[in-house]
C-alpha cells in the first residue's frame, strides 16, 4: 500500500528582500560609544552579519558571540554567556555591551535577562559596564525590526527623568540611515542652537578616518551617559511611520515614562518631508529656519526645473526596508516618477497605506504595493511591467541585470560600490544628490542603448 504524499502548494522565501534582525540590533550597538555587540548563539550568525557591515561600510567591526554548540544547543546557554561577558571584560573593557539573541537561543527558550541579572549579582563589586539586551528572533522579524527594538532596548534600560538642560536636548531616533545621514542630521539640529542626541550614532564609528593601528573599539558613538540623559530631554523626533510606529518605541516609551515630547515624522527623503522636519525642529527652538538651508532648497528646486524633462512621466520599481522605500516613493512622486512598484520583505501590514499616503493620488491606480516578499516574487512581477528605473540596495543587482534595467543603489547593503557610507538621501541636499543620481542613471541608459552615438547631448 503506497502511502498518501502531501501535494498543497508550497511556498518559500528565495533570495529575501530583507536582513536578519541581529544585524540590526548589532548596528544599533555599534553606535554607542565604546559598546561591544554580543549575539547569543552560534559563531555562524556573527560571521555572517560581519561580512554583510564591513562590505557596506567598507570598515573593521568584532562583534562578540557566545559560541553555541551542540551541547549548549541542548542544555542552555547560561554558562556560555556568562564567559562570553568575562572575556569581553577583559580584552575590550568597553562601557556597554549590547546582547541580541539569535534563532537558536530564542528556539530553545534562554532566558537572557535572568542570566543577565545573575550576572550582575555575581558581580556586583567590579564595575560592570552596562548591560543591554534585545530578543531578535529572526524567524519573527527582520533587520529593521531588530534596529528599532536595539533602540528601544537602550532607553528603556538607560534612560533617566529629568530636568531638559540648556541649551536643550533633542533625542533623534533616524531609524537605519547611512553614517552621511547621520552627519547631516546633527548638522540641521545644531544650527538650531538645539544638541542632539542621536541613537544610534554609528558616523564615526563605522565611517571614520584611516587608522595607524588596528583599534578593537572605534572612536565615536553616542556616548552611555547622553542615552541615561534622553529621558530629560526637550523633546524626541522619531523618523519613520512604518515601523517607528509598531507598539512601544523609544519615543514613545520616554513619553510615557519621562514625559519627553514625541514627534513622529517620515525620514526627511524628498521637500515635504524634509519640509517637515525643519519645521518641527523651528517649533522646538523657536528659531526660524536658517538662511543656509533655505538657499539649499532653493537651489533643489531649480535642479528640479531644470532636469525635469528627464524625469517626469518615468516608471521606477522601489525595494528595500519599509520606510526608506515609502520615503523613496513619496520623493519619486514629486519628481514625477511613477512608482509602479513599491516592494519589501517586511510584513507589519502598514507599509501599504504609508506608501498611498505619501504618492500623489493620481499614481495609485498604476502602483502595486508588494510587502513580505522575496526578489523571485519581485522580479516575476517586473517581468510583466513596463518600468524604466530600479531603485534599492545591491541585492537587486542581478535581477536589474536579467531585466536589463538600471538600477540606482540606495539603502543597505550596497556591498557592489565603494560609497555606500557616504549616500546621503535625507535633507535638501540628500534630496539634491538622489535626483543627480537618478538623472544622470536615466540619461547614461539612453546614451548606452543609442546604436547611433553623438559628442553632444
Amino acid at each position: 500500500m503506497k502511502s498518501a504524499l502531501k501535494t498543497e502548494h508550497f511556498t518559500a522565501t528565495q533570495n529575501a528582500c530583507k536582513l536578519c534582525a541581529p544585524l540590526g540590533a548589532a548596528l544599533v550597538f555599534k553606535g554607542i560609544a565604546k559598546s561591544i555587540p554580543l549575539l547569543h548563539g552560534s559563531q555562524g550568525c556573527s560571521t555572517y552579519i560581519r561580512r554583510y557591515m564591513i562590505s557596506h561600510f567598507k570598515e573593521p567591526l568584532d562583534i562578540a558571540c557566545s559560541n553555541f554548540g551542540e551541547d549548549t544547543a541542548i542544555f542552555g546557554g547560561g554558562a556560555n554567556i556568562k564567559l562570553a561577558l568575562d572575556n569581553i571584560r577583559h580584552q575590550y573593557a568597553p562601557d556597554l555591551i549590547g546582547v541580541a539573541t539569535t534563532c537558536l537561543s530564542e528556539t530553545i527558550g534562554d532566558d537572557v535577562p535572568m542570566f543577565i541579572r545573575a550576572y550582575q549579582e555575581d558581580n556586583r563589586h567590579e564595575g560592570l559596564p552596562a548591560l543591554v539586551h534585545v530578543a531578535t528572533p529572526s524567524y519573527q522579524g527582520t533587520h529593521m525590526q531588530g534596529f528599532h527594538g536595539a533602540v528601544r532596548a537602550l532607553v528603556s534600560t538607560l534612560a533617566e527623568p529629568g530636568e531638559s538642560p540648556e541649551p536643550p536636548r533633542v533625542n533623534l531616533f533616524p531609524g537605519m540611515v547611512s553614517p552621511a545621514d547621520l552627519r547631516q542630521l546633527k548638522t540641521i539640529t545644531a544650527s538650531f542652537g538645539l544638541v542632539p542626541v542621536l541613537v544610534p550614532d554609528y558616523s564615526d564609528t563605522l565611517n571614520g578616518p584611516l587608522w595607524t593601528e588596528y583599534q578593537r573599539i572605534p572612536a565615536g558613538g553616542t556616548p552611555v551617559a547622553a542615552v541615561r540623559q534622553t529621558g530629560a530631554a526637550a523633546a524626541s523626533i522619531e523618523c519613520g511611520l512604518v515601523l517607528a510606529g509598531a507598539g512601544e518605541t523609544a519615543g514613545t516609551w520616554l513619553e510615557k515614562q519621562c514625559e519627553v515630547p514625541l514627534h513622529r515624522l517620515g525620514l526627511p527623503i524628498g521637500i515635504r518631508q524634509t519640509d517637515r522636519f525643519f519645521d518641527c525642529l523651528a517649533a522646538i527652538s523657536g528659531r526660524p529656519v536658517p538662511d543656509k538651508f533655505a538657499a539649499q532648497r532653493g537651489r533643489l528646486l531649480d535642479a528640479l526645473v531644470d532636469g525635469h524633462k528627464h524625469l517626469n512621466g518615468v516608471r521606477a520599481a522601489i525595494f528595500g526596508e519599509e520606510d526608506l522605500v515609502a520615503g523613496l516613493a513619496g520623493y519619486c512622486g514629486e519628481l514625477g516618477i511613477v512608482p509602479v512598484l513599491c516592494a519589501t520583505g517586511g510584513g507589519e501590514g502598514r507599509f501599504a497605506t504609508t506608501v498611498k499616503n505619501v504618492v500623489p493620488e493620481a499614481c495609485h491606480e498604476r502602483m502595486q504595493v508588494l510587502e513580505d516578499v522575496d526578489f523571485v516574487t519581485i522580479e516575476k512581477i517586473l517581468e510583466t511591467m513596463d518600468v524604466d528605473l530600479l531603485i534599492g540596495h545591491s541585492k537587486g543587482y542581478t535581477m536589474s541585470r536579467r531585466l536589463n534595467k538600471p538600477l540606482v543603489r540606495v539603502g543597505f547593503p550596497v556591498h557592489d560600490r565603494v560609497d555606500g557610507s557616504r549616500l546621503l538621501h535625507l535633507g535638501y541636499r540628500g534630496a539634491q544628490q538622489l535626483f543627480d543620481r537618478i538623472a544622470n542613471t536615466l540619461i547614461e541608459a539612453k546614451q548606452e542603448s543609442n546604436v547611433v552615438g553623438y559628442t553632444y547631448y
